[in-house]
């Protein structure tokens, strides 16, 4: 019975984090993967070229120029815990404990603490767009999006797959406005994500579980220098968002060396980054506070 209990709670893990990140749609390609599972760090290629010379009849084609450079990206994000359920106290519950230890471990802890620290490293981005003010009501809201929308146009980023993750509340505002006009600045977004507040922050402090100071017990909280985001507008091809290493792993009593407990050890390692030369296809707009 051990085995099968820890072959099916591992599907189970997995499916409850899937459901409650909000960030899944930024996670980069396979060629990515491929490329991360070496070292601590992955080599991007960045090109630039010139543009166009004059062409002359005499002497033909100008010669372009061509550089090629490598950008090097590290792993940021190196997270994770140790939970033990006692044998008895599993089987006395009818194997409830141990399942809702690992479920709402998930679902409460590693899925929140994920968004807020990709919200959190993209609005921390060198060079990208942003402004700060606050915002009040559905017309001004709509007036900044439509600002937000006109700059990445400027900056030449892509229309398609921009995805708007706004504070929640703030698209209701956008909605409850008289004239249909008005919610139509939704319609220049592949995706809208409401993202509640607790998530939403400009910077977090990535607390220790062994940090006990000012009450803190592991997890994540918004930094003393942090502000509450508005709305954050994503071009996914800016994005390198990839995890190394998930580790889902249950050790059963049997198994277990220094108590008769069943024990889920969690831990995952990967990075946040955005590429150098598409950091306009990132734009903050967030509060004064």
């Amino acid at each position: 019975m051990p085995i099968v209990l820890s072959k099916s709670y591992i599907p189970l893990l997995d499916e409850v984090y899937e459901s409650a990140s909000l960030t899944q749609d930024l996670n980069s390609s396979n060629v990515l993967v491929k490329a991360g599972r070496a070292a601590n760090e992955i080599m991007i290629p960045k090109l630039s070229m010139s543009g166009l010379g004059n062409y002359s009849r005499n002497s033909g084609y100008t010669k372009g120029k061509v550089d090629l450079t490598w950008e090097t990206v590290k792993y940021n994000y190196d997270r994770g815990a140790k939970f033990e359920v006692d044998y008895l106290d599993n089987e006395e519950t009818a194997e409830i404990a141990f399942g809702m230890l690992g479920s709402e471990f998930e679902r409460t802890k590693v899925a929140p603490e994920g968004d807020a620290f990709v919200f959190a490293q993209l609005a921390g981005t060198a060079d990208i767009s942003k402004k700060q003010a606050d915002l009040t009501d559905g017309l001004g809201i709509r007036d900044a999006l439509r600002d937000a929308t006109t700059t990445m146009d400027n900056d030449k980023v892509p229309r398609n797959q921009r995805i708007l993750y706004i504070k929640a509340g703030y698209k209701g505002l956008v909605d409850d406005l008289d004239t249909t006009k008005s919610r139509e600045i939704f319609n220049r977004f592949d995706k809208i994500v409401e993202v509640p507040e607790p998530l939403f922050y400009t910077a977090i402090t990535l607390n220790d579980i062994e940090d006990t100071e000012d009450g803190l017990n592991g997890g994540y909280d918004k930094a003393t220098e942090g502000k509450n985001i508005n709305f954050l507008i994503v071009h996914k091809p800016a994005v390198i968002k990839y995890d190394k290493r998930k580790a889902n792993n249950i050790i059963t009593p049997e198994e277990n060396q220094s108590s008769d407990a069943y024990m889920q050890k969690y831990r995952k390692y990967g990075l946040l980054d955005v590429y150098e030369n598409k950091t306009a296809g990132i734009y903050l707009h967030y509060a004064t506070k």
